[in-house]
């Protein structure tokens, strides 16, 4: 727990004895307990069976995409359907340069994502002209673009894809353990950023562009620079998103690599989570998952559920699983709100 003093009449908080409360025990509990199964986890290649680290990269995919949605439109709110661009091109830089460049695709998983981040910059002069429902229907449109213009390449497979052929010389254990740990390194590293950022006076300042951007504007924050770098980063995490699960995967395709469904997935588990909370990606990325693995056989009848258990949280968990039982019990993993306390 941290407490600072408020800032104001020194003697008027020694007297209330009031203090700005950032830290609960519960969250210290959790955090060592956070850091127990971490060390448990970074075991796993060494006892567990194949087919879990599989598994777990799948989920690690899932919410790091879930978590950057989140980032973009639960704090930030710019609501995107087309996030699925730049978790393609993630993909596809960094089967570009281990197919053509002879780079290790383990060492092109972050440079993809950083690739997709940096085309994000000049998309984003275009998405941010738009406002609105425009503005998440230009996004879509944006990511129909590039699925269109990877499928007229025939170097990548055209639009019938290709195999990430760099992992040749590499052996099955030797790849799916090393996949395994990058998964496992990126989950951690996501849910630590993003929780610093939004401790942090830059989070704050993005929060308070949400909720009405003219305000923030007149109270001195540079809401276009502070939009451009939330995008970025969100197109950063998409991208290592894809490219760490086309590495998992061996093949990418551009129906695969850009579809709608990833963002449409993300919103889902968002919405059930918990919209601007980070659990509520963890929530609902993990639900999505044993939905998925359990009842995806089940073809048409598998996806109306989804639909039929979204409609249900919508309507009776306004604020999401996660925001439910923060509201009842007080429950808060990663607490992020200032609490004045006395």
């Amino acid at each position: 727990m941290s407490a600072v003093p408020i800032p104001g009449e020194p003697w008027a908080a020694a007297s209330a004895g009031v203090t700005v409360q950032r830290g609960t025990r519960a969250n210290q509990l959790a955090l060592a307990a956070g850091i127990l199964l971490l060390l448990v986890a970074a075991t796993l290649p060494l006892w567990g069976e194949s087919s879990w680290m599989r598994e777990f990269v799948e989920i690690a995919c899932y919410f790091v995409f879930a978590m950057m949605w989140n980032l973009l439109a639960g704090y930030g709110g710019m609501v995107s359907i087309g996030q699925q661009a730049f978790f393609g091109l993630g993909g596809y830089a960094m089967l570009a340069l281990g197919n053509f460049a002879g780079m290790n695709p383990f060492v092109a998983v972050p440079l993809g994502a950083l690739a997709a981040a940096l085309v994000a910059l000049p998309v984003s002069w275009v998405a941010f002209r738009l406002q609105g429902g425009y503005f998440a229907i230009g996004t879509w449109v944006i990511a129909e673009v590039f699925r269109l213009g990877i499928a007229n390449i025939p170097a990548v497979g055209g639009g019938s894809g290709t195999t990430l052929t760099a992992l040749r010389g590499i052996g099955k254990s030797t790849r799916e353990s090393v996949t395994y740990w990058m998964a496992l390194a990126c989950v951690v590293a996501c849910i630590a950023g993003v929780y610093l950022f939004l401790r942090s006076k830059q989070g704050l300042a993005l929060q308070a562009i949400r909720d009405n951007e003219v305000a923030a504007e007149s109270q001195g924050i540079a809401v276009r620079r502070m939009k451009l770098a939330v995008y970025a980063v969100a197109a950063l995490g998409a991208g290592l998103a894809g490219a760490l699960y086309f590495v998992g995967n061996l093949r990418i395709s551009p129906d695969a690599a850009f579809s709608v469904n990833w963002t449409a997935f993300a919103i889902f588990m968002v919405v059930i989570g918990g919209i601007g909370r980070i659990e509520g990606p963890i929530v609902g990325a993990l639900i999505f998952w044993a939905l998925n693995k359990f009842f995806s056989d089940w073809g048409t009848w598998y996806l109306m559920g989804l639909g039929l258990l979204a409609i249900v949280v919508t309507l009776f968990f306004k604020k999401g699983l996660w925001g439910y039982a923060q509201e009842r019990w007080g429950w808060s993993l990663f607490p992020t709100q200032r609490r004045l306390v006395g």
